[in-house]
């Protein structure tokens, strides 16, 4: 049984990663319409473990706050913690949204996904 998306925000999201012409904007739509329950999780703790310094990273799903980071490295996410997002700003890295990150970075260079 398929299910409806329901979120305008998200199905506009959705809707405008799929015109894009890049692979890694169609990855990330393909991860955002999944149902909430599969959608990707990523606690800080894994951008650590397989992310360098100064990268950017995209997690199409909720960005969590368990554990620790020590890199200065730029987020972009559906959905973050107010944990998560203290831990990455303090580090010196920055949290923005999946549209922010697409509108500086249209040709998805030097992004990482994260699920």
């Amino acid at each position: 049984m398929k299910t409806k998306i329901e979120n305008k925000k998200l199905l506009a999201l959705i809707t405008e990663l799929m015109k894009a012409e890049k692979d890694i904007w169609k990855k990330a739509a393909k991860e955002l319409s999944k149902p909430t329950r599969r959608r990707p999780q990523v606690n800080v703790s894994k951008i650590e473990e397989h992310v360098n310094d100064g990268e950017t990273v995209l997690v199409p799903g909720k960005l969590l706050g368990s554990g620790h980071i020590s890199k200065k490295v730029d987020v972009a996410a559906f959905a973050c913690s107010n944990s998560a997002k203290a831990l990455i700003e303090e580090c010196g890295g920055k949290i923005m949204s999946i549209e922010e990150l697409m509108k500086a970075n249209p040709e998805g260079k030097n992004v990482r996904i994260l699920v």
